[in-house]
């Protein structure tokens, strides 16, 4: 029956109010497919004498304000007008502030509800984790975890999975993993939201080991989270193979799944790959587009990253904020100052993308990796938005890279007070004072260092081979190989002489002698991870490396004649982009 029938013949009722309710009540349920109509079967009830703390009516119609995802202030004004609101109204509020930008309130009316004295039931739980996960609030998450203890509702399956997901959303992996052991019936969300959670919260090899042990039938899902922790690894043969298996289960048009598959490839520095996992996909989004963008930008890519923003333009997608972090990012690393500028102005007037602090962080890059150290603190100085401590830190590398003191202990000061703690810093800066050979300084940083605990970020290089990630330290002799890998570092130490390469002793930044400074060099993590695999695959295969820091001098213009000598591809991915190695020169053109 339609909405306008239903009101006329409601209206020549002259029925008492129960049926009136009713009739209102089957109106919400067969009509109300909008806040309009919503709205007008509100305003019928009220002028046809339904009073505003009515119990029955407040609960549909709260339920029908969350169902259609209405703003939460309409069914919260209709819940206020209640009295006494049975447990199925509070857990219809509680799971609309949950699906809201305000997950905090949902936490809110649950205390209210334990006050009224109502008890939760077995639908209150996962509403109410869903919004602490959302909160990321987990001391709420452990609180909340306790009570379903205590009322015997934590032996239920939807709730185990929502207590995995606040763990696994809240960054706590071990207590998420305590739940999942406990488990007697573990079903596909349960494998999933762990093997997610580890992907995300910087644990891909358990992700991994998780899957092998899946005991049920894997979905899109799964392969997502498993290409995500690939693409943390560097485990681009692994990832391969997850890309013929979810070809397999028939996921080759699930556009979440060739997103993720294009994101590992270009985060491996298979960017070729990527770009034909693009070429093959029957339906682009911009998430696609972007994540290409970004990719061929990181790689050294600038000048086709811009290319294909141009076609993206062209084909009538707008861009986000992300496109443009990439697209200004692309700039950054290219040297391509005026470009850089010229995006900034369009994405605000063209666009009206308001710039927010990762575009800044790009722009103070631009100039920091020109060398225009000053204009780039002058640009901070006139920022709108508050610097935040990777804009003084990006300032204090720039410094240490480019010699500038004065510069670089102001940046410091700035990230004393955001980020006392982070190691980077006191290295950065410490760096900087070698650099200028004021040792008595560098001894004064490192014994700050001792006393206020903070340890150094060791540098690490993984390559993967035969199914396995190897990491590397420098100096590292750990590894049964250990013998035979020295032994070709120091006969590629004699052929990069023959080719005339001078150690780079400047990068050292130590107070030792010339010899000593060459076989510190000589021993960098990711020499010795190329020398690893140089012994291990056969000649002509690609090398990938993965390093934690940015990659020095040095060890740039070594690999670049690495790559000439044994006729190599080398691709090391940093801490902040690729360098494809070949042929002798490197796609960053030196420029990093």
């Amino acid at each position: 029956m339609k909405y306008s029938n239903l009101c006329s013949l409601v209206e020549r009722e002259s029925s008492p109010l129960p049926y009136l309710v009713t009739k209102c009540i089957a109106l919400l349920q067969s009509c109300g497919s909008s806040q309009y109509k919503l709205r007008q079967i509100h305003a019928f009830s009220l002028r046809h004498g339904v009073p505003l703390n009515n119990p029955d009516m407040g609960k549909y119609l709260i339920f029908t304000v969350v169902s259609l995802s209405a703003p939460m202030s309409y069914a919260y004004n209709v819940f206020t007008a209640l009295h006494n609101p049975n447990i199925f109204t509070w857990n219809t509020i509680i799971r609309g502030y949950a699906q809201s930008q305000s997950p905090n309130l949902a936490i809110h009316f649950y205390r209210q509800m334990i006050l009224s004295r109502v008890q939760p039931d077995t639908h209150t739980y996962p509403f109410l984790l869903k919004a602490v996960s959302k909160s990321l609030n987990v001391r709420e998450g452990e609180a909340i975890h306790s009570v379903t203890i205590r009322n015997g509702f934590h032996s239920l399956l939807f709730v185990q999975n929502s207590l995995l997901h606040v763990y696994a959303a809240c960054g706590d992996t071990e207590s998420a993993y305590k739940v999942f052991e406990l488990m007697e019936d573990r079903d596909l969300v349960a494998w999933n939201t762990l093997i997610n959670g580890f992907a995300l919260n910087g644990r891909p090899n358990e992700a991994l080991t998780l899957f092998r042990e899946m005991g049920v039938e894997p979905d899109g899902f799964t392969v997502v989270s498993l290409l995500s922790a690939c693409a943390e690894l560097g485990a681009l043969e692994l990832g391969r193979r997850v890309h013929v298996y979810l070809l397999k289960l028939g996921l080759r048009e699930n556009s979440h799944v060739t997103n993720s598959l294009l994101d590992l490839y270009a985060k491996c520095g298979a960017i070729r790959e990527a770009q034909q996992v693009f070429g093959e996909m029957s339906e682009r989004n911009a998430v696609s587009w972007t994540s290409l963008i970004v990719g061929l930008a990181v790689n050294g890519f600038g000048e086709e990253a811009l290319e294909l923003f141009k076609e993206m333009e062209g084909q009538g997608l707008v861009p986000s904020e992300i496109t443009f972090v990439g697209v200004l990012y692309a700039c950054s690393h290219c040297g391509m100052l005026d470009e850089g500028f010229g995006y900034f102005r369009r994405m605000k007037e063209e666009y009206g993308i308001m710039p927010r602090i990762e575009h800044y962080g790009c722009m103070v890059d631009l100039l920091s990796r020109a060398g225009l150290v000053k204009q780039a603190y002058e640009y901070i100085q006139n920022m709108p938005v508050q610097p935040n401590a990777v804009i003084w830190r990006t300032l204090l590398g720039a410094c240490t890279i480019h010699g500038h003191l004065g510069l670089g202990e102001i940046a410091r000061s700035h990230l004393l007070k955001l980020e006392p703690k982070h190691s980077g810093d006191y290295v950065l800066l410490s760096n900087l004072y070698a650099s200028e050979r004021r040792w008595s300084d560098v001894q004064v940083v490192r014994r700050s260092m001792l006393k206020d605990g903070v340890k150094k970020t060791p540098g690490y290089s993984l390559v993967e081979l035969g199914n396995r990630v190897y990491e590397f330290t420098m100096g590292d002799r750990s590894h049964p190989q250990s013998q035979d890998v020295y032994a070709l570092l120091e006969k590629i130490s004699e052929l990069l002489k023959l080719e005339g390469y001078v150690p780079h002793t400047a990068n050292v930044l130590a107070d030792i002698e010339e010899e000593e400074k060459e076989q510190a060099l000589s021993y960098h993590s990711e020499k010795v991870a190329v020398a690893f695999m140089l012994l291990n695959t056969a000649p002509g295969t690609p090398i990938r490396v993965m390093k934690n820091l940015r990659v020095c001098a040095d060890c740039h213009m070594a690999i670049k004649l690495i790559s000439k000598i044994y006729d190599r591809e080398i691709v090391i991915r940093d801490r902040s982009r690729f360098h494809h190695f070949r042929g002798g020169s490197c796609s960053c053109k030196d420029y990093w």
